[in-house]
């Protein structure tokens, strides 16, 4: 064999790529982003076991404007997409800051968000 002679062993040939599953170490609620909106910002969140969740917004003054999630999920990375006009059923989301709340079964996170008109 000369220096310009290889050995190929094509047993071991890459034929695809696996997506390998990442599993959360904590139960965490992200920022919303972009934050302030206008009128759709993105709400992520990790878990780290299955859970039923709830991801629920509300003005300043607590009372629920919408239920966002509210179903079992496996663990992982989750985003969501909220959008203000569709928000409140019979009427526009006013200007200003609100809440979203995520639970579990076990956890709670709070994040206020700023709705810009």
């Amino acid at each position: 064999m000369s220096i310009w002679t290889a050995l190929i062993d094509d047993s071991q040939l890459a034929t695809g790529i696996e997506q390998e599953q990442h599993v959360p170490s904590e139960f965490r609620l992200y920022q919303n982003y972009p934050n302030p909106f206008n009128p759709e910002t993105t709400i992520s969140y990790d878990l780290k076991e299955p859970a039923h969740i709830q991801l629920k917004v509300y003005n300043v003054l607590g009372l629920e404007i919408a239920t966002l999630v509210d179903e079992s999920k496996q663990p992982g990375n989750y985003k969501v997409t909220v959008n203000a006009r569709h928000l409140e059923r019979s009427r526009e989301m006013a200007s200003g800051v609100y809440v979203y709340r995520l639970t579990t079964g076990k956890s709670e996170a709070v994040c206020k968000m700023v709705y810009l008109k």
